[in-house]
């Protein structure tokens, strides 16, 4: 059992700056956890595994380059299986909560999670238990039960332009209207006009979002 005054050891991987420090404020707000360090992908995490050990909790998002989440979760619990690790994503498809546990993911939570009910799956992972977002639950009991996952579906590319690539692609290091305005040399009007367009061809309705179901469909 976790001693209800240890810090928890927090170690957060997630290739978008913003999002990973989102994550942060939402854990440091409470004086019982401590992130210890942020990595942009597996490969890093492991680089920092080697270095400092000394975690509790890993928070591992999926969609990354390099090394994605599935590939260092299966990494991490070969060469320090006393880690416990949270998937931290937006993916809620069969496939993805399928390779996860078979990677040997100790926990599922969607991003959009509160910071409550962050900070209770992390002390409720290092007490024995396996948290998951509303919803995921049912979908891991189903995997259980049928022992596969839905047919994988192929990659789309929702008719994305060469331009709304680039705006995506500075949608995921995080620039603000202004600053890819400015990088791409066009006007913040003309920024929103295909962000607009990028939401409505991809069905969503934010940029964690967009950015996320375009990585998951290769298209940046």
């Amino acid at each position: 059992m976790v001693n209800k005054v240890e810090v928890i050891k927090v170690a957060i991987v997630d290739d978008i700056t913003r999002l990973a420090e989102m994550l942060k404020e939402k854990l440091i707000k409470s004086d019982r956890f401590e992130v210890v360090w942020c990595a942009k992908n597996g490969r890093d995490a492991i680089a920092m595994l080697n270095r400092n050990r000394e975690i509790d909790v890993i928070l591992m998002d999926i969609g990354m380059p390099v090394m994605n989440g599935i590939e260092a979760t299966k990494e991490v619990n070969r060469k320090w299986p006393s880690i416990k690790i949270i998937m931290s994503t937006v993916f809620d498809d069969d496939e993805n909560i399928f390779n996860a546990i078979l990677a040997g993911a100790s926990g599922y939570l969607l991003k959009d999670e509160s910071p409550e009910c962050i900070r209770e799956s992390l002390k409720e992972v290092l007490n024995g238990g396996a948290p998951m977002s509303s919803g995921i639950a049912l979908k891991a009991l189903q995997l259980i039960r049928t022992g596969k996952p839905d047919t994988p579906k192929e990659n789309i590319d929702f008719d994305i332009t060469e331009r709304e690539k680039d705006i995506l692609e500075h949608l995921a290091n995080g620039e603000t209207y202004s600053q890819m305005a400015k990088n791409l040399f066009i006007s913040v009007g003309t920024v929103r006009t295909h962000i607009e367009n990028i939401y409505r061809k991809l069905q969503v309705n934010n940029k964690m979002h967009a950015v996320q179901k375009a990585k998951d469909n290769r298209i940046v």
